[in-house]
């Protein structure tokens, strides 16, 4: 590999931006791309995660994928967070726990998982979600949900999900729509939060939420 095509590669990671190394088999060649300037197999490599052997206009190639990690990022320090975070972390995701609450977001409750006191709209706009972070949302508060979803909404995240009742939800969105938001982007909202699996304790909440999340990042959509 050429020193400019670790460049370069360096510089998309610290970008967060999906990027492949496509080599000919046959002669060698390489070269960089991205989601937007690849082959729709090269694209569905990087959407897949999948490194490997494909052909490109008939020509044997190999596909280095080289994607940022995917993230979750969690509003709200409670007693469901502190199952979720460290399965998330399990599955592969690098989790961030954003809680303005000093006392809850605390290195005790949560051993080895980063930690933002910050407002989440602060947070947010901070950590810039993409399309490789999810955002979910604990808390039950309005003034902590609230801006969480608007920032979100606000961004390519591939989930959203907010924790509450349906009653809960509806009020929620309601107070979205007052925000100027419409019916697309309250379909991004997977509000209550996780499959319909009978969850009662935080533990089986955060497998509801979990398993809906990887729905979401694997078959692209969330079943009911």
């Amino acid at each position: 590999m050429k020193l400019s095509d670790i460049t370069r590669l360096t510089e998309l990671a610290a970008q967060r931006l999906p990027a492949a190394l496509v080599t000919d088999l046959a002669t060698g060649e390489q070269r960089i791309v991205t989601r937007d300037n690849a082959e729709p197999a090269v694209r569905a490599a990087l959407e897949d995660d999948r490194s490997g052997e494909i052909d490109l206009s008939g020509r044997r190639c190999f596909v280095l994928v080289r994607n940022p990690a995917p993230r979750v990022i969690i509003v709200g320090a409670v007693h469901i967070t502190q199952a979720l975070a460290p399965m998330a972390t399990l599955t592969g995701y690098a989790v961030t726990i954003i809680d303005p609450r000093r006392a809850f977001a605390t290195a005790d409750r949560f051993p080895g998982i980063a930690l933002s006191n910050d407002w989440p709209d602060e947070a947010l706009a901070a950590l810039r979600p993409d399309a490789r972070t999810a955002i979910v949302t604990l808390t039950h508060d309005p003034k902590f949900d609230d801006s969480a979803l608007i920032a979100a909404l606000r961004s390519d995240a591939f989930y959203i999900g907010a924790l509450g009742s349906k009653k809960t939800h509806a009020a929620r969105l309601e107070r979205l729509r007052a925000e100027g938001f419409g019916d697309d982007d309250m379909a991004r909202i997977h509000g209550p939060a996780g499959l319909a699996i009978g969850a009662k304790s935080p533990a089986e909440i955060a497998v509801s939420v979990l398993a809906e999340l990887t729905a979401r990042r694997r078959l692209k959509q969330a079943p009911r």
